[in-house]
């Protein structure tokens, strides 16, 4: 399903993006003016501007990027608005594109590692693991090719050396993704500390994957769903005897 796209001239929508990446650093994933944020409009999408503090920024610097790569604004869009031109074309579905520097997530890209099943959350990302981009410089487009490939059947993944990049209908819900994924990568790096972890199956990662497409859903039928459990054989017990007393 395609994300629903607002008008390019939203003042409304440039001051959610706006919150957006304040709250990411309010939540401690992303520092300084590091990280970006992109949303799709219509002719195109909303990007952050290249090296300004979230703290310092107004509606009218945010940048409308258009399908032929022209800028619109007076600031320069963000480093990386290759990566997010290229992802929002592959991905209909997706409405915003997240990038963050997490701390956690880019130790583990920094070890080249992505984040196996250790755990069923990690499902929330659309698939049975959450890959680890190969590495190339920032703002190219070697890089935004990896990130692309990378998130392929996913809606996050980490970059090699760099950081994490997540997908959502909204730029809340990039965001609440984004923190998913960063709390998954934290403890994933504990239980490696500890030892190996163990990790589920592919069986089992499936049958999460089926049970995230209606979690969270409010609709009395996915519900129903949900608690549908097997008929149990029903079991006769004796007649309890009489104690005399």
């Amino acid at each position: 399903m395609a994300a629903v796209v607002a008008p390019a001239d939203s003042v409304e929508l440039r001051r959610a993006m706006i919150a957006v990446c304040r709250r990411m650093n309010d939540l401690g994933i992303n520092q300084g003016t590091s990280g970006n944020l992109s949303v799709r409009v219509d002719g195109g999408f909303l990007v952050t501007p290249s090296g300004m503090a979230y703290g310092d920024l107004a509606p009218d610097d945010i940048v409308h990027v258009g399908p032929d790569t022209g800028f619109t604004g007076h600031r320069r869009p963000s480093s990386e608005w290759r990566f997010h031109l290229d992802i929002l074309a592959a991905r209909p579905d997706a409405g915003a594109v997240l990038h963050t520097h997490s701390a956690h997530a880019t130790a583990l890209s920094c070890l080249r590692r992505g984040i196996p099943a250790f755990h069923y959350m990690v499902a929330a990302a659309g698939g049975r693991d959450i890959r680890c981009g190969g590495y190339a410089t920032f703002g190219t487009q070697a890089l935004s090719d990896r990130a692309v490939a990378a998130l392929h059947g996913r809606r996050a993944c980490l970059l090699a050396n760099h950081g994490l990049i997540a997908l959502g209908a909204t730029a809340e819900k990039a965001l609440d993704l984004a923190v998913e994924v960063e709390t998954l990568a934290q403890q994933y790096l504990l239980a490696l500390g500890a030892g190996e972890p163990v990790l589920l199956d592919d069986a089992e990662m499936d049958r999460v994957l089926e049970l995230f497409k209606t979690y969270g859903s409010q609709d009395p039928a996915a519900g129903r769903r949900w608690l549908k459990r097997p008929r149990q054989p029903q079991v006769s017990l004796p007649a309890a005897k009489k104690i005399k007393t």
